[in-house]
């Protein structure tokens, strides 16, 4: 019913607001298995009837950010991963055993630089 639908309409946006849906439940159903839970269980550790939580899980419902967090609690994992900007990244690349060669050839590239003038060219 749905992939006619898409068919028909072909929105990206939908379709990855579809697939992204599923991906969440069919996580949410794999941590049920997991711990040995059923949606009843699931729904009374949130709080919620379980004729609720059998609609979240259907895959037919706009789930909310709200309704995500709180299944995450609930069954103590995270659903929605969300990497932080990184505007650097250090790498250790181990240590430098001959700093003085190393530094004897910063000084000479230093003054071999500062020896050249250079012409522009217009």
């Amino acid at each position: 019913m749905i992939t006619d639908w898409l068919d028909q309409y072909g929105d990206p946006e939908i379709e990855e607001y579809v697939a992204k849906n599923l991906a969440i439940v069919d996580k949410v159903h794999q941590a049920l298995d997991a711990k040995g839970w059923n949606k009843a269980q699931l729904a009374e550790s949130m709080g919620k009837s379980p004729s609720e939580v059998s609609k979240w899980l259907s895959g037919m419902h706009n789930l909310t950010l709200k309704s995500i967090i709180k299944m995450e609690a609930a069954l103590g994992i995270d659903l929605i991963h969300c990497e932080p900007i990184k505007e650097f990244e250090y790498v250790f690349l181990g240590m430098i055993s001959n700093a003085e060669e190393l530094n004897e050839k910063a000084v000479q590239y230093t003054l071999s630089t500062e020896m050249h003038e250079y012409a522009l060219a217009m």
